[in-house]
């Protein structure tokens, strides 16, 4: 319990200076702080790199809604409670959005689509707000606003399978690059209460059969989960267990054949008819928030070069070499490396400590042998000596490194 206590997000994330809450703002809500932000958009860039291979297209929308859409869409009925709502000085009531999927309709039926469209790949990265109890709240992990790295998928039936094993790769290359090994969960409705989900038995046996079926030619280790399902449809739950033996449900992939079916979405076919068609709902990360979470007590804060938000500190061992240090920093900075610079007036051993301390991959001391032939020394933060090198071959190996994603 003291190890898993060390390694709480929330400590962790308070010590490196990543996000913060505040009474002001209310719980619930935690702001990001620069440095906190640069894990968020690394993050984001890594799974927007992954769809791009695959014809995914970024989409904004607006994060208010009239009661209207959610109507359709079968989320007033059943979640009416867990929406924050907003009602205009007319008197029209709107609500903060707790999803996406519903907005995303409404861009896919703008216009007709052929079916040599199909597939439509929508992506966004953006919050939604869902007004959970205040003692179900507790630091990334359960919060009222979560930001989903949220992709919808419109197809055609017969490119349901391909399209699911697409994003499977997504997520496997994912969360392999962190050392997780996944298992999933294959979640279903629970058939002793058919009226928390929406459409018919047969539309869900058909999806669940799909759902199986994907699983078992994937050969993956999968479990069922009665009553784990979507309001609209059956969802593939990817699970990650962190360093500590904790499991956390991660990315999920989610077969929709209801909300089509409300919005009433076409594609044209071969014969020219209109043809229903699927939406796959899917968020790699499962949400910003609690991705890193995770990755901050699997790491216990040590984030990999690529994802640090500082990944070099420069160390000058007196004030006398702080002219050099500047323009170490500016070299790295024209590579995109990032930096920072101790010019405190601590001694070298404290200055190490504290690069250790903010668990800063690779520290840079500068002494007099170092300005006098134009190098710097490399430290790491586990306290490996990589010895003297040109500042040129130092940010050819980081550059390597934050590209491999080592």
């Amino acid at each position: 319990m003291s190890e898993l206590e060390q390694n709480d997000h929330r400590r962790i994330g308070q010590e490196l200076d990543l996000f913060v809450f505040s009474d002001l703002v209310g719980p619930g809500l935690p702001m990001w702080t620069p440095k906190g932000t640069v894990v968020r958009q690394e993050l984001d860039n890594f799974v927007q790199e992954l769809r791009a291979p695959h014809g995914y297209e970024r989409v904004t929308i607006p994060h208010i809604t009239k009661r209207d859409l959610y109507n359709t869409s079968g989320h007033w009925e059943k979640f009416a409670e867990d929406l924050f709502r907003i009602n205009s000085r007319e008197g029209k009531e709107y609500a903060l959005k707790p999803m996406n999927c519903p907005h995303h309709t409404q861009i896919f039926a703008r216009k007709p689509h052929s079916y040599r469209e199909m597939p439509q790949c929508y992506a966004e990265t953006t919050m939604v707000y869902r007004d959970e109890q205040s003692g179900e709240l507790g630091g990334l992990t359960r919060v009222l606003s979560i930001t989903q790295d949220d992709a919808h998928v419109f197809c055609r039936t017969n490119q349901i399978k391909e399209e699911f094993l697409k994003i499977w790769d997504i997520v496997d290359k994912f969360y392999s690059t962190f050392g997780f090994i996944l298992r999933v969960r294959l979640s279903f409705r629970d058939p002793e209460t058919p009226e928390k989900y929406l459409g018919t038995k047969e539309i869900w046996d058909h999806a669940e059969s799909a759902l199986r079926e994907i699983a078992e030619e994937r050969r993956a280790d999968f479990i069922e989960g009665a009553g784990e399902a979507a309001l609209y449809g059956p969802k593939l739950d990817f699970m990650a267990s962190n360093a500590a033996g904790r499991e956390w449900q991660v990315a999920t992939i989610q077969l929709d054949m209801n909300m089509p079916d409300r919005f009433d979405l076409t594609c044209i076919n071969e014969q020219g008819e209109k043809e229903r068609i699927v939406m796959i709902h899917s968020a790699i990360t499962g949400s910003i928030e609690r991705c890193t979470a995770v990755l901050l007590e699997h790491f216990e804060g040590k984030l990999p070069l690529w994802l640090s938000p500082v990944q070099v500190k420069v160390l000058p061992i007196g004030e006398a070499h702080f002219e050099y240090a500047q323009k170490v920093l500016k070299d790295l900075k024209v590579d995109n490396i990032r930096a920072e610079v101790d010019e405190s007036n601590e001694s070298l051993g404290k200055k190490i400590a504290n690069f250790k301390k903010e668990k800063v991959p690779y520290a840079l001391v500068i002494g007099d042998k170092e300005v006098a032939e134009d190098k710097v020394t490399l430290e790491s933060r586990s306290g490996d000596k990589l010895g003297q090198m040109s500042v040129e071959d130092l940010t050819s190996k980081l550059k390597r490194e934050i590209k491999e994603r080592k």
